[in-house]
């Protein structure tokens, strides 16, 4: 739970970029709403579909990929967070929730857990990349902003040169908090970080060695754009896929299965400016994924002793 303001001096001093840093992968769907009607984010057809409940149950055995709640995941070192959003058609007021297939809970509701970790543990620092947006229109926007300033406050960093954001740097402003935000409204608020400084290429694949073969291409080509970067260890079901193993779902599919193949690539890994940053991982309590994740800080360390 402590593990930021637990690093070695050496590291303090150092870009986030440049660190190892544990993440998840739609980080709110531990909890979707099966009775609720099946999010703005899917296909018509689905949309036909879900009314029978059978289908939505089906739905949330592919929707849901994590079991922690925020808190859970954060005690257990998860510090990037990867989140989608959307209003409720036909809702009256502008709530915002997390979408993944299904609703999530209230982002408001997200929010204020994730503060009241933040509060008891002042120098760890999380990162909230909202990247996927549905069924909002400005106003939508600018009152879930306005939820986002009400929850954290003075713990928001604002925007600056990604190299000058280390943990001393953030712990001098008691700041605690970078918010990425995937939609041109960014520019209006000091504390919203372009997307484009946070990129996640996606692999798209369900095979494992196609995956890890992306990973390496995408880390080659992340030095020269000086921003933070997330290596998405994930795989994704094709259409076939569900409809081949409709009961077992994603997790019983395709993590379980591949998941120490990936961690093995984790653990190959090495942070820095031409290495990892932020990983990010389906159910990532099935395997030491946060503490591998970590561990990968140490190198950085032997590396500073061999320099001097």
């Amino acid at each position: 739970a402590d593990w930021m303001g637990s690093l070695p001096p050496a590291l303090r001093s150092l870009p986030l970029s440049n660190l190892a840093i544990p993440g998840s992968h739609d980080s709110f769907s531990y909890w979707v709403d099966e009775k609720s009607p099946v999010g703005p984010d899917q296909a018509t057809a689905i949309k036909r579909l879900a009314k029978i409940s059978l289908v939505r149950k089906i739905i949330k055995k592919w929707s849901v990929t994590q079991n922690l709640t925020f808190k859970e995941q954060l005690e257990g070192g998860i510090r990037y967070f990867d989140l989608r959003v959307s209003s409720k058609p036909g809702e009256i007021g502008q709530e915002i929730y997390f979408i993944h297939g299904l609703f999530g809970i209230k982002v408001w509701d997200g929010l204020k857990e994730m503060n009241s970790f933040l509060e008891q543990h002042p120098k760890e620092v999380i990162f909230l990349d909202f990247n996927h947006f549905y069924a909002m229109d400005d106003s939508h926007h600018h009152f879930l902003i306005n939820r986002i300033h009400s929850a954290f406050e003075s713990k928001l960093c604002c925007v600056e040169c990604v190299e000058y954001v280390t943990l001393l740097y953030m712990w001098e402003k008691k700041h605690q908090v970078l918010i990425f935000y995937h939609h041109p409204l960014y520019e209006e608020y000091p504390f919203l970080w372009p997307g484009n400084k946070m990129p996640a290429p996606w692999a798209n694949t369900t095979n494992v060695h196609k995956l890890l073969q992306f990973l390496e291409t995408t880390l080659g080509e992340r030095s020269r754009y000086g921003t933070f970067h997330v290596s998405q260890a994930i795989l994704t079901p094709r259409v076939k896929t569900i409809a081949r193993h409709l009961i077992r779902g994603l997790k019983n599919t395709l993590v379980h299965r591949n998941l120490p193949m990936i961690l093995n690539w984790v653990k190959a890994q090495k942070p820095g400016v031409m290495g990892v940053n932020i990983i990010t991982s389906d159910f990532v309590e099935l395997v030491d994924f946060a503490a591998t994740v970590i561990a990968l800080n140490d190198l950085l360390l032997e590396e500073d002793e061999s320099a001097t």
